[in-house]
């Protein structure tokens, strides 16, 4: 098993704590971001700025059993099909079961904002997602180890 973080739009605080937790748990972290960002890793891929680049390496490095961090759903639909677990910055995990609409919902929003429309950006990032990431995040590999234990 190893956490996967799509560092190219991660934030700091999110990357930060899955060290943290990664450490405690003896888990690598595995990040992949381009060349424009300063990423300090033990296992860090660098790849060039081409659409899609870090997306394609990442799911090309992912085993079914890792944990991936992404905001995006495209990404976590196709590790989601490899039986990777994906979890959003805020804390979320991707379900199989409504990837399919999120896809879609995507597209309707990228359409509307094509035809002229504008939709909300993001919220500010505050404290409490952070907090909510860590837990998303221990409940996930605990579940894991959990499982593990009982197999092993």
């Amino acid at each position: 098993m190893k956490i996967i973080v799509d560092a190219d739009a991660c934030p700091k605080s999110v990357l930060q704590i899955c060290f943290k937790v990664a450490r405690d748990r003896d888990i690598p972290v595995w990040t992949v971001a381009s060349f424009n960002h300063n990423i300090v890793s033990d296992h860090h891929i660098v790849v060039g700025n081409s659409s899609q680049e870090a997306d394609i390496r990442i799911v090309n490095i992912a085993l079914a059993g890792d944990v991936a961090v992404t905001q995006d759903w495209g990404l976590a639909a196709m590790l989601l099909g490899k039986g990777v677990r994906c979890l959003n910055p805020m804390g979320r995990e991707f379900d199989p079961s409504t990837i399919e609409f999120l896809l879609e919902e995507r597209e309707a929003k990228a359409k509307f904002r094509r035809s002229g429309g504008r939709t909300k950006g993001p919220k500010k990032r505050m404290t409490e997602n952070d907090q909510q990431f860590e837990a998303a995040l221990q409940k996930i590999l605990e579940t894991f180890f959990m499982t593990y234990q009982h197999e092993g």
